[in-house]
């Protein structure tokens, strides 16, 4: 363990830090509930020390599941001619798609 870590985990949340935090969220805390948040912050680091203990197995991957490439080949395929586009439509002027007004 560094000296970093070392020092990082003697760290306790004090109701100093708590009534900090409360006033930076705009809360006003009686004591009793600073005592509380005080309480289950600190076993929540607690809970965070232990995690920090665990070694990760030598062959540990992010990617469990093993990865293929889905994507498609890029290539230009056979499109419809205009006059194939507008055949279908009766809202068509000089050779394009007429629409509603739109100003």
């Amino acid at each position: 363990m560094s000296k970093a870590q070392k020092k990082a985990s003697a760290k306790k949340i004090t109701a100093d830090v708590v009534l900090r935090v409360a006033k930076t969220a705009r809360l006003d805390l009686t004591d009793a509930e600073v005592k509380k948040f005080q309480k289950d912050l600190n076993e929540i680091l607690s809970a965070f020390r232990e995690l920090d203990k665990a070694k990760p197995p030598e062959n540990a991957s992010f990617q469990p599941i093993p990865m293929k490439d889905v994507t498609r080949e890029d290539s230009a395929e056979k499109c419809l001619t205009q006059d194939e586009a507008l055949a279908n439509t009766k809202h068509k002027q000089d050779g394009y798609f007429k629409g509603p007004r739109a100003v």
